[in-house]
């Protein structure tokens, strides 16, 4: 008996005996006057035991028979399998068998079987103020998604928010995550509003070394290179923090998950299915994102500096090269002739500067001065890194074995086998010619010259 039906026993009871009425115990109960009459009726008739329900102890209808529940026991107790709940589950209704998932979980409780995948408990993360000034921290990622249609090929949005306001400050298509499409937005950003404090992405290859490898230079200098896009930041004062979870620029990956819901329906709404239509548009839909979505900042001041005028200048990858006997520099194929220099000078064998830029310029700079330009190629033009680039390089225990080729035969085989190199020194005894000539004590005070003289006659 539960401690609801003792406690119905009592008040049963008392009302039997005249000390409460049927009211009152159908109040304390909760139960209507009428169940209340049945209850003591029941009670009367069997007792304390006529309280208990009528269905406790008896098995329930929808128990698993005992064909399917061998078999659930079988596939769980399987010792190369190692199957979860869910395939287990899969794997019945396959077999005609309905189990859910839940009652095989119970099943393998009480076999006493862990769980086939631990599950470890969520990280704590607490939430990061905003910075308070417009400027200060400007977060950057790319979402790869078909924004077109369906049956359109994926292409990835690259783009820059405000942390303090929440604004879009540029958008960016490109068909892969690359080091263009993040110059674009660089390019973008620096010029409608300002360099920015602090730049806030991912772990990315691009704008961040996640190497181990560290050259003689660099152990020199004390600190690794960066990659080009991250040199471009380095020339221009801006700071990167890379994050270490995508939790941790959750601000941005919410606004991707806003465009990928908006943003494609309303292209799909304007019947917009090709690129230039896109990028048309996303200027005219920035400007209305930001005056839905965008909030002011708490300090009214404003973070941003002014960009250096040689902008397009900066935002190029920079390379050294040997300038050649014909005063030529050469980069992946393209070559850019250097014109003499003050008073016909040459600049053989000089190093220089060769910088690519955004547009697919070559620049080549001496002595912090541009000696020579080439313009850009015809034709579309990405700015990727180039060269012997950092990924490429290896630690010497990461280098694969190189097959040696077998020496060649030998052009005499019955020539006799040359001296083993292991093999000793020969060296003359005391009675030899010339230590006798070097030691004058084994001559018996003879004068070494006449002894040499007479010999050589004799």
């Amino acid at each position: 008996m539960g401690l609801r039906e003792a406690r119905r026993l009592g008040l049963l009871e008392a009302a039997g005996r005249g000390e409460v009425t049927n009211v009152q115990v159908a109040h304390a109960l909760r139960l209507s006057v009428r169940q209340v009459r049945r209850l003591r009726r029941r009670l009367e008739r069997g007792g304390a035991g006529a309280l208990i329900h009528g269905n406790r102890g008896r098995a329930s209808d929808r128990r698993l028979g005992p064909k399917v529940r061998e078999r659930v026991q079988a596939l769980l107790l399987d010792p190369e399998a190692q199957l979860n709940d869910t395939h287990v589950a899969d794997l019945l209704r396959e077999e005609g068998w309905t189990v859910s998932a839940d009652t095989i979980r119970r099943i393998r409780l009480e076999l006493g079987l862990p769980t086939r995948q631990r599950h470890r408990p969520r990280k704590h993360r607490r939430r990061r103020e905003r910075h308070p000034r417009v400027g200060s921290l400007v977060l950057v990622d790319g979402s790869p998604f078909r924004w077109l249609a369906p049956d359109q090929p994926e292409y990835t949005l690259v783009g820059a928010l405000d942390d303090a306001t929440g604004a879009l400050l540029s958008l960016v298509f490109r068909p892969e995550e690359d080091l263009h499409g993040y110059v674009q937005v660089f390019r973008d950003v620096f010029t409608s509003h300002g360099l920015p404090v602090t730049i806030y992405g991912d772990r990315t290859g691009i704008l961040r070394r996640n190497d181990r490898h560290w050259s003689i230079d660099e152990q020199l200098e004390g600190r690794q290179r960066s990659p080009q896009g991250g040199r471009i930041l380095e020339d221009l004062g801006v700071g990167y923090i890379p994050a270490q979870s995508p939790q941790a620029k959750g601000r941005i990956e919410r606004v991707w998950r806003t465009l990928q819901d908006r943003f494609v329906q309303e292209l799909r709404l304007r019947r917009i299915a090709t690129l230039a239509a896109a990028e048309a548009f996303l200027p005219p839909f920035i400007q209305r994102f930001n005056r839905r979505f965008a909030r002011p900042a708490r300090d009214p001041a404003s973070a941003w500096r002014r960009p250096p005028r040689a902008l397009d200048h900066l935002l190029a990858c920079c390379y050294r090269r040997v300038v050649r006997n014909d005063n030529v520099v050469t980069l992946s194929g393209r070559w850019l002739q250097i014109p003499p220099g003050p008073g016909q000078r040459s600049y053989q064998g000089c190093t220089v500067e060769v910088r690519e830029l955004l547009d697919g310029r070559l620049r080549a700079v001496f002595d912090h001065r541009i000696i020579a330009e080439a313009a850009a190629p015809s034709g579309g033009f990405t700015l990727i890194p180039r060269g012997a680039h950092w990924r490429e390089r290896r630690r010497p225990d990461e280098l694969k074995p190189i097959d040696v080729p077998p020496p060649p035969a030998p052009r005499f085989p019955d020539a006799p086998a040359s001296r083993p190199p292991n093999r000793p020194r020969w060296r003359p005894d005391d009675r030899h010619p010339y230590k006798r000539l070097g030691h004058p004590e084994a001559l018996d005070g003879h004068n070494p010259n006449r002894t040499r003289t007479k010999s050589l006659r004799s």
